[in-house]
């Protein structure tokens, strides 16, 4: 089924992402809400370790021919500093900084969560660029599958009858 993206798709896309990590998080037996706070949308707490995470969500949809395209996390260009953003909103809430990526396509999503200091360790690459990204060609998701730091859930569509 192809993508036709309504004028408030981005608004949606991102609402059913913080949403769909909570579901996860919260059947998982973390307390979880989402927060309109500057640098993070959700906050996550594990009642077993006390661990308390803020958590970056970024949620893109791809149509067809872009599955591929990488996600930009962070942007540095015209003064903005999108990663201190989310270090500062943690610290204001003692919470370990965190980012989930959900991206879907017309047949599969996938949502990808991981600490940002895994992040950098691992993925971020040039420290000079001004947009880190999230790559999603074969050899990373690949990658990713593997990487036990990376909490990932794939999800399949499938619509029997959803023509309009």
């Amino acid at each position: 089924m192809e993508i036709v993206k309504s004028t408030r798709h981005q608004k949606i896309i991102g609402d059913f992402g913080e949403s769909l990590l909570c579901n996860w998080f919260s059947r998982s037996g973390f307390e979880v809400t989402i927060v309109d706070h500057t640098g993070i949308d959700v906050v996550a707490f594990n009642p077993n370790t006390g661990q308390r995470l803020g958590i970056s969500v970024k949620s893109r949809t791809r149509g067809k021919g872009t599955e591929t395209s990488s996600v930009n996390i962070f942007s540095y260009r015209k003064g903005k500093n999108d990663r201190q953003k989310v270090i500062d909103a943690c610290k204001a809430f003692a919470c370990d900084p965190c980012i989930a990526i959900y991206i879907e396509s017309s047949e599969i999503a996938d949502l990808f969560v991981l600490s940002l200091k895994h992040y950098d360790r691992v993925y971020r690459g040039n420290t000079n660029r001004a947009i880190d990204d999230w790559k999603m060609g074969e050899k990373y998701r690949k990658k990713y599958e593997i990487d036990p730091d990376i909490k990932h859930i794939h999800i399949a569509f499938s619509a029997s009858s959803w023509n309009w």
